[in-house]
């Protein structure tokens, strides 16, 4: 039976063809049809015309394992348009681990203590069976993760037996439908991790018919070496490699992306390869004391000991106390932090690379966040590619959706055909923009009409509409 049908839009269907006018019929969880529907008796019909009827975006990058489950509406991501998420990035999953301290940073980025409570994967995914969230998501194992449940000191490589123990338990979780491993080999958890350990891991990933994912070791000097060790890495497992938010940081470093994005499409024509990119100049993570230097200024987004200093950048935070930026920082610990090390013409370029994808790399939790957290795609519809032109509307949109479920192996998903999963965003290519700023971070975006998960709409009227179909997609099945 035939639910719904959007009736008159423009369809970009997310493998980058030209968009064409037509009808979309929705039944169940699936799109019926694509192209004249006739009325059908008992189907809702939404006038959409004027409108771009795409497939729902897919955010590759994202931070949200707990969101889903203390905030199931998930309302940051659906106002977007944004139907899927890949969660577990950067090295960092809620599962497989339990604790009974605070975890290390950035393991504080999604949770306290109390939050990882997931001693397998499957557990993790069961609760997310249990009460559905809004969105689909498709969850990754973090290294880091691993290394906090498996060894009692990071400040080294793992041992032998250390490193069955973290094997025992991501073939736990591949088995139980991960899509992944990623890390996080800049961050203190993992920086001591030398390649053969991450080798070590990779070796399960081909059979389960998995991918890697990498917040690379380096991305600022060393950047070229780490894209190389991030290349071995797939090349001895034989399994496709995702550089996360691909950027060149620091000012010593701008403009180098005119050097990685070579050599990255160079290794591409002897593996699989990947990238996703954030449309910012800032980036967000933990508060690190050796960033500070090489941003140009920073804005703190969380402080445990002092809460109320979120918000506020660091450098008017240090004058008030009459201290250094370094000791600013270090009262501020454990903090968050945004970091503005990065060059525009660089985010436009890797923007503008032929293999790119779109991720927001947002952090739900932070109390003052950064704006790709509410903004991330609407700000590369409507700045990126209606006002600067960098790419079209159709590259755009295949950049957040097919491409991306192609790369992740999200079937069904991605595209706008009878057959496929009804994920779908419907906006107004006119005035589709982020509002979401550094000052006021979220604002939901403008121009986001309707959004579709599984059939059923989650986003419309500018408001969440309570409904929670999402699902977590197991790696391999529908």
């Amino acid at each position: 039976m035939t639910d719904y049908i959007l009736r008159g839009g423009t369809v970009v269907d997310g493998t980058g063809a030209m968009r064409f006018r037509a009808d979309v019929a929705i039944a169940g969880d699936r799109i019926a049809a694509v192209g004249t529907v006739s009325k059908i008796a008992g189907a809702r019909e939404i006038d959409v015309s004027g409108l771009v009827v795409a497939p729902g975006f897919i955010d590759v990058h994202t931070h949200d394992d707990r969101a889903l489950l203390a905030t199931p509406e998930m309302a940051a991501k659906a106002s977007q348009g944004v139907t899927t998420v890949v969660t577990g990035n950067c090295g960092v999953s809620l599962a497989p681990l339990t604790l009974d301290h605070d975890p290390p940073p950035p393991l504080d980025l999604i949770g306290d203590w109390v939050d990882y409570g997931y001693p397998r994967f499957a557990d993790y995914l069961a609760a997310l069976d249990k009460t559905p969230p809004a969105l689909n998501a498709a969850c990754l194992v973090g290294h880091s993760s691993l290394r906090v449940g498996a060894m009692p000191a990071l400040d080294r490589p793992a041992s032998p037996s250390e490193i069955l123990r973290m094997q025992e338990r991501l073939q736990e979780a591949l088995d139980a439908g991960a899509i992944g491993l990623s890390s996080g080999l800049f961050y203190a958890p993992a920086v001591h991790a030398p390649p053969e350990e991450i080798a070590a891991l990779a070796a399960l990933l081909r059979p389960a018919g998995a991918l890697y994912t990498t917040h690379m070791r380096d991305e600022a000097e060393h950047v070229l070496d780490s894209l190389d060790e991030s290349f071995a890495v797939g090349r001895a497992a034989g399994v496709p490699v995702v550089i996360s938010h691909h950027k060149t940081t620091g000012v010593a470093n701008f403009g180098r992306t005119a050097e990685t994005l070579p050599k990255i499409e160079a290794a591409m024509a002897g593996q699989e390869i990947g990238l996703d990119v954030y449309p910012y100049i800032a980036s967000s993570t933990v508060l690190r004391v050796q960033r500070i230097e090489e941003s140009l200024k920073v804005l703190i987004t969380w402080s445990k000991p002092m809460p109320d200093q979120a918000g506020r950048e660091l450098s008017a935070i240090a004058a008030d106390w009459g201290v250094s930026l370094v000791a600013a920082a270090e009262r501020l610990q454990p903090a968050g932090a945004i970091y503005w090390m990065m060059d525009e013409a660089d985010v436009q370029r890797v923007l503008g690379f032929a293999h790119s994808m779109i991720g927001s790399d947002g952090l739900p939790h932070d109390v003052h966040p950064h704006p790709r957290l509410w903004g991330t795609f609407p700000r590369v519809l409507g700045h990126y590619c209606r006002e600067l032109g960098l790419f079209s509307l159709e590259t755009a949109v295949h950049k957040m959706t097919g491409l991306s479920a192609a790369r992740f192996g999200l079937a069904g998903r991605g595209v706008v055909g009878a057959g496929a999963y009804a994920d779908l965003t419907v906006f107004d290519p006119a005035t589709v923009i982020d509002r979401a700023n550094f000052a006021e971070p979220t604002l939901p975006a403008a121009g986001i009409a309707h959004v579709f998960v599984n059939g059923s709409p989650v986003w419309q009227d500018g408001k969440a509409t309570g409904k929670r179909p999402g699902r977590a997609l197991r790696r391999g099945r529908e």
